[in-house]
């Protein structure tokens, strides 16, 4: 069994409330056009690049024909759904002045990979994408009762903006650029 001794590093509760006031004086503050770029390296390993951060690899496992150095797409939405909330979590607990001494998920999602890309089974009627996910949410902080860290659970959900992509109809708009 493991003791947790200390709390996880908080956020600046100053910085979250501003940020929080900018954005209910001036909606449109929090309104962005995010950006990445993806390559393929070799196979099924690519490499997607954000901002000035440090390169995503994205592959398949073996069973996949990858080469199982990294997640596999899907599994990357898991991490993002994952570290969404988890921000939200945090967020939510900081608003409230409780500081989390754990915060941890566990993400299982049912997805239906027999499409193979588009080369395997693509029966019109197929439902692509997860189908379910199950998160189970571990949340522990002195003095914070259970009903607390259950609404800031809720909270999190509700408003996790990778939640409401993966909820919501999206409409995804594609150009296809050919090299000679």
């Amino acid at each position: 069994m493991t003791t947790v001794s200390a709390k996880l590093q908080g956020i600046d509760a100053k910085g979250l409330a501003n940020l929080a006031e900018t954005n209910k004086t001036d909606p449109s503050k929090g309104r962005k056009v995010l950006h990445a770029v993806t390559r393929c390296e070799a196979g099924f390993r690519n490499v997607t690049s954000v901002r000035d951060t440090a390169d995503v690899v994205v592959s398949e496992p073996c069973g996949l024909l990858g080469d199982n150095v990294a997640a596999n797409p899907s599994e990357v939405v898991l991490a993002a759904l994952g570290s969404c909330i988890s921000v939200g979590l945090q967020a939510n607990a900081t608003q409230r002045g409780i500081a989390l001494d754990k915060i941890e998920l566990v993400l299982d999602g049912d997805i239906d990979i027999s499409a193979v890309w588009g080369v395997g089974d693509t029966d019109p009627e197929k439902v692509l994408g997860f189908t379910d996910i199950r998160i189970d949410i571990t949340l522990a902080a002195e003095g914070a009762d259970e009903e607390t860290l259950k609404a800031i659970a809720d909270t999190a959900i509700r408003w996790s903006p990778v939640v409401a992509t993966m909820t919501n109809p999206v409409r995804v708009h594609h150009s296809t650029t050919v090299e000679k």
